[in-house]
């Protein structure tokens, strides 16, 4: 195999970014290993087939089962390079009406998932001390007061906590992690069936929203094209991202953008106000340490 030529290994690719990525991987040379939970989804024609594997995964099984399917993928051109946890899903509910079965059930995809998939593959990373990892995250962890929204940007935010922590621990071993960080993109969002309590008091907030988050869709104005190919210059050091330091955080779009700045601002301005009294908490000198 040329040198220059590295497999990918995707999850969730039946739509979205997904699916646009491996049609981009494709287009610059580099193999794939594309994923998704039911062979039929995957409906990519015009790529070069020679260099995509596709194989069933639902990043929602055991433990054990990923590690065979990694191993799998590991077996198809004997190496994997990159690791691009994308399969996520959107649970919209009310807090108080999805309660922590809801979480736990949008937890299961986007986390839990994208841990099983990163473990599974990084003893074969760190025995060839070599590897990227590519973690989808969202801007509604700093977006995180929209309504019926509030389980995924959750999720999302553990994603952000995880892959950090995931950046310290592996850079001894040659191993480097981006969080990618997309806003406000035109993609297909998969939504989990989830059957919860609907409670009156909240008739009126919740099927406003719901009306609402239906017809935003229709404004969006990213292009995810164009996302995932800055993504994948990131990844190879080419193009836009030539000649620039590998970054932990990609943010992508205006609206991430704007928001982890209204984000900040709010921060500091509490930060500021409460400093004085914040930081004024330790034990007295005469006190008991």
């Amino acid at each position: 195999m040329d040198d220059q030529c590295k497999v990918w290994f995707i999850t969730g690719t039946s739509t979205g970014f997904g699916k646009i990525l491996v049609s981009l991987v494709l287009s610059r040379g580099d193999r794939v290993v594309a994923t998704v939970r039911n062979l039929e989804d995957f409906t990519l024609t015009d790529v070069d087939r020679s260099r995509l594997h596709v194989m069933i995964l639902d990043v929602t099984e055991s433990e054990d089962e990923v590690k065979v399917k990694a191993q799998e993928a590991i077996g198809v051109w004997g190496h994997v390079d990159f690791v691009v946890n994308n399969a996520g899903v959107t649970l919209p509910c009310v807090l108080e009406e999805g309660g922590s079965k809801a979480a736990l059930a949008q937890f299961q995809t986007n986390v839990f998932g994208v841990m099983n998939v990163t473990n599974a593959f990084l003893p074969h990373m760190r025995d060839r001390r070599s590897g990227t990892i590519i973690q989808m995250g969202s801007r509604s962890v700093w977006k995180a007061d929209t309504r019926l929204l509030g389980m995924y940007a959750a999720s999302k935010a553990a994603v952000h906590a995880y892959t950090e922590t995931l950046a310290a621990e592996l850079v001894e071993f040659g191993i480097r992690v981006l969080l990618v960080v997309p806003g406000l993109f035109r993609t297909a969002t998969r939504t989990a069936d989830f059957a919860y309590e609907r409670l009156p008091a909240y008739d009126s907030l919740r099927d406003g929203d719901e009306a609402m988050l239906r017809q935003a869709w229709r404004h969006i104005t990213g292009d995810p094209r164009k996302a995932m190919e800055l993504v994948v210059d990131v990844v190879r050091g080419e193009g836009k991202a030539e000649g620039k330091d590998f970054p932990l955080w990609l943010i992508l779009g205006r609206a991430t953008h704007a928001h982890l700045r209204a984000h900040c601002d709010t921060l500091r301005r509490s930060m500021d106000t409460w400093v004085d009294v914040a930081r004024d908490l330790d034990f007295d000198e005469a006190g008991d340490a």
